[in-house]
């Protein structure tokens, strides 16, 4: 038996564009890539031909295939067996062109420009009745701006980051943690044997889901994320601490987004002019450079870089990425349009795409998670 929508959801007024019939829908994935991205495709995929006879097309390399009508591809059941075990997507992504602030080149000269008028068109050109947008918060605020110009949209959040702040979990996430947490284990065994500080860079540009627990579970002595800017003198202290006790090696999982107290993220490429957004990277050699000077201890660092975006995905994710792809059609079948799901405790449920993209969820630095990293002696940095 299908679930019903609320009756908060029944009772909203729906316009006639809102109430006409679904015959043809079309998903794409934008951002980066993760890990369950196939496993979404193959549930709306399924979902939607088996359930409901609709047409699926899936758009090839994200927003950017909605600025042509030539990357529109028909999905049947059989070209999704099987692809909930595959990592990657099959459709292709991008996260450089953002089509609120495409970058389009006259007389020479780069201008910026907002093409989703270009989309919406294309939409409507290939008789589109819903379109399906699974990613992170850059995708949800191009999805909403779809929406506001008449499109009917579902939302599924996507990003190894697990920060969007309207579900508890994003799909990604658990394999990311899982690749991080295998690289920590092995990198004992070589840091202990050579006596060395490794210090190990993971993803997290602005929360440090990641890195902590990644950190814990892999047993770090040092964890730097960018909710708590980080006084280096403990850092340092920490280490040698653990040197007069004995332990002649340490390891530090720090975040891509950490930084010291008083000081700014490290980017490899800066932040550009109107608004376009930079490149971190560094903050991992940064902190070995500081950290061989004030211990005068060998130190190497490692940077697991896209590593954690790929491979199979893990059970969890598996499941997760299915039930969104799932009820993102039960969404749609119910005209519940400008909504993303998300999981709230153990079931899925939905949120307006407009309040999922109010705020990115952080890590709080006095939470539960933080004060178990502190209680089993881990070293965050903290400036007391």
């Amino acid at each position: 038996m299908k679930k019903k929508p609320s009756a908060r959801s029944a009772r909203r007024p729906r316009s006639r564009a809102a109430s006409a019939p679904v015959k043809r829908i079309a998903i794409l994935t934008g951002g980066g890539d993760c890990p369950g991205l196939n496993a979404v495709i193959r549930g709306v995929v399924r979902a939607a031909i088996l359930e409901h006879g609709w047409e699926v097309y899936g758009i090839l390399d994200g927003y950017d295939g909605l600025l042509s009508t030539d990357r529109f591809r028909r999905l049947y059941s059989h070209d999704v067996r099987g692809l909930q075990m595959r990592g990657g997507t099959i459709l292709g992504t991008s996260n450089r062109g953002n089509p609120l602030h495409y970058p389009l080149e006259k007389k020479g000269k780069i201008r910026y420009a907002d093409v989703t008028g270009d989309i919406v068109r294309n939409l409507r050109a290939m008789g589109v009745d819903v379109l399906v947008a699974v990613g992170g918060d850059g995708t949800m605020k191009i999805t909403q701006a779809l929406f506001k110009k008449g499109v009917r949209v579902v939302g599924v959040p996507k990003t190894i980051d697990n920060d969007l702040d309207a579900t508890d979990v994003t799909f990604g996430f658990n394999s990311a943690v899982s690749t991080a947490t295998d690289a920590v284990d092995k990198l004992h065994t070589t840091a202990e044997s050579h006596h060395r500080i490794l210090v190990v860079e993971v993803m997290g540009r602005d929360s440090g889901w990641i890195a902590l627990e990644a950190g814990i579970a892999g047993g770090a002595d040092v964890i730097l994320i960018p909710e708590i800017p980080f006084a280096l003198d403990r850092i340092c202290a920490h280490i040698e601490e653990r040197k007069r006790r004995g332990s002649r090696f340490s390891i530090v999982v720090v975040a891509e987004g950490a930084y010291p107290a008083g000081g700014e993220k490290i980017y490899e490429k800066p932040p550009g002019a109107a608004g376009v957004p930079g490149r971190l990277g560094g903050v991992g050699k940064w902190t070995a450079d500081k950290i061989s000077l004030c211990t005068r201890l060998e130190t190497r660092v490692v940077v697991l870089g896209h590593l954690q975006r790929g491979g199979m995905p893990t059970t969890f994710d598996r499941i997760l990425a299915t039930r969104f792809g799932v009820e993102a059609v039960n969404l749609i079948a119910w005209k519940k349009f400008g909504y993303m799901v998300c999981l709230r405790g153990r079931s899925i449920e939905s949120v307006p795409i407009a309040r999922a993209i109010k705020q990115i969820k952080r890590v709080s630095p006095r939470g539960q998670l933080v004060r178990a990293a502190e209680a089993l002696g881990i070293e965050l940095g903290r400036v007391h």
